[in-house]
C-alpha cells in the first residue's frame, strides 16, 4: 500500500456497483491514491485491490445472516485489522449498514476519519441510529433527497449527491431499438420479469412469476415474457428454475436489464433498486418482494414507512402496486398486472406519473460528486 490510500467498503451488488463508479472517479481525480478493501467484481475491475469478496457476505434477512456468519466475522476481522497498519487516509462505508457501522466503530478508535455513501434506511426503520451516525461519520453522503434534510436536522454534515441511477439509464436506447434487440415485433406485448439480484431472492420470486405469467398468457394470448438476469447471476441457475416446458414462453436475457425494462409495456420486478430503475426509464411496474417469515415478522414491528418500493417511496404516493409476503401470489400478481395491462388510460396515466421520478432524484454525476466530497475529507498532507 502506498502512503496515501483509502479502504472502501461495499457488502453486495448494490454496494458494488456504486463503489465502482466512485473508485472510477476517485482515481480520475487522484490518481496517486491507493483503493482497496471489500468489494465484487467492478469494483476490482476498477482497480480497488480486493482484501474480501462481496459475495461472501452478502445476504438479506435475519435467517440468512445467520447461516453465513462465520465468513461475516472473519471478513470483519480482516477489514478491521487493514484500519490500523499501514492506516489509511479514510474508510468509506458503501451501505451494508449492519456490518458497515460495526466497521466505523473500529475506525473511530484508531482516528481514522469516515465517509458514508448511502445511507442506512434510518427513514425506514430504527432511526435511532442516526445518533451512532452523528458520533462516527465524518460526511454522510446521500442519494435521496429527503435524506439531507433528515441529517442535517440531526447535526450531521451531509451532502445530497444525486441518484446513480440517472447515471446509469441515460445511455439506454429508444424502446424501439430494446425491441428490436430483444426481436419483438412492434405490436408484441412484453412483460419484463425481474426476480432480483442475490439467488436467494430469484429462488423465492421467480416461481411466483412464473405462476403470474402463465395466467397473463391466458387471459392475453400472444403476450411475451422476459427474465431480466442481474449480473450478480449466472443464467444456468435461472434458467434451471423454469419449468421444463414453459407455457408460455419465458425467455432469458443476461446483461440486458435496462434493454429488457425499456422495451417491455409492464414489470413485475423485486422490491429494490430496479424498481426505482423501471420508473425512472417509464415502464409501468408492479412490486412484489417474499422474505422468510421470522424475517418478514421481524419487519413488520420495526419498519416505519407506508411503502417499500423505492418507486413508491421517491413519488411519494401509490405508483405501482405492492404485494408483500402472504399477497405475492401468481393470482394477485396476475390480477394486478392485468388490470394496468388491458387499460391502456391507466398505463399511459402511470407513465405520467413516472415521468417525473428523473426531477425527483437530482442531476447527473452522482459519483464524481460523491468523489470531489471523498478527497474534501483528506487531510492536507494526503489530499
Amino acid at each position: 500500500m502506498g502512503d496515501a490510500w483509502i479502504l472502501l467498503s461495499a457488502g453486495e451488488a448494490s454496494g458494488d456497483l456504486l463503489g465502482a463508479e466512485l473508485a472510477t472517479e476517485l482515481q480520475r481525480r487522484a490518481p496517486e491514491l491507493d483503493l482497496a478493501g471489500m468489494g465484487g467484481d467492478r469494483m476490482a475491475a476498477a482497480g480497488v485491490a480486493l482484501a474480501v469478496q462481496a459475495r461472501e457476505v452478502a445476504v438479506v434477512g435475519l435467517t440468512e445472516v445467520l447461516a453465513r456468519l462465520p465468513r461475516i466475522w472473519r471478513a470483519y476481522r480482516l477489514l478491521a485489522g487493514m484500519l490500523r497498519d499501514p492506516r489509511p487516509a479514510l474508510l468509506i462505508c458503501i451501505d451494508f449498514p449492519e456490518f458497515n457501522l460495526r466497521l466505523a466503530r473500529a475506525a473511530a478508535r484508531v482516528r481514522v476519519p469516515v465517509c458514508y455513501y448511502v445511507s442506512p434506511q434510518i427513514w425506514a426503520w430504527r432511526r435511532g441510529r442516526i445518533r451512532t451516525l452523528r458520533r462516527l461519520v465524518r460526511k454522510m453522503l446521500v442519494i435521496f433527497p429527503f435524506e439531507e434534510a433528515l441529517y442535517r436536522e440531526a447535526g450531521v454534515q451531509v451532502l445530497f449527491v444525486g441518484h446513480p441511477v440517472l447515471d446509469r439509464v441515460k445511455t439506454v436506447p429508444p424502446r424501439e431499438v430494446c425491441r428490436a434487440r430483444l426481436g419483438l415485433r412492434d405490436e408484441a406485448r412484453l412483460v419484463g420479469l425481474l426476480p432480483g439480484s442475490r439467488e436467494a431472492e430469484v429462488e423465492r420470486h421467480l416461481p411466483v412469476m412464473v405462476g403470474a405469467a402463465a395466467r397473463i398468457a391466458q387471459a392475453l394470448p400472444g403476450t411475451r415474457f422476459a427474465v431480466a438476469v442481474a449480473d450478480t447471476l449466472h443464467p444456468e441457475h435461472v434458467g434451471a428454475l423454469l419449468p421444463a416446458a414453459a407455457d408460455p414462453e419465458i425467455r432469458l436475457f443476461a446483461g440486458d436489464t435496462y434493454g429488457v425494462i425499456r422495451a417491455a409495456d409492464l414489470v413485475i420486478a423485486a422490491s429494490g433498486t430496479a424498481t426505482l430503475e423501471a420508473g425512472v426509464l417509464g415502464t409501468p411496474l408492479v412490486v412484489i418482494y417474499k422474505v422468510s417469515g421470522l424475517t418478514y415478522l421481524v419487519g413488520r414491528l420495526l419498519i416505519r414507512v407506508p411503502f417499500i418500493g423505492m418507486v413508491n417511496l421517491v413519488a411519494g404516493r401509490r405508483v405501482a402496486p405492492e404485494l408483500i409476503q402472504g399477497d405475492a401470489t401468481p393470482d394477485r400478481i396476475a390480477a394486478e398486472a392485468l388490470m394496468l395491462l388491458r387499460n391502456p388510460a391507466r398505463l399511459a396515466a402511470v407513465r405520467a406519473e413516472l415521468a417525473r421520478l428523473p426531477g425527483l432524484l437530482g442531476e447527473v454525476g452522482a459519483a464524481g460528486r460523491a468523489a470531489e466530497s471523498v478527497l474534501a475529507c483528506l487531510s492536507p498532507a494526503r489530499r
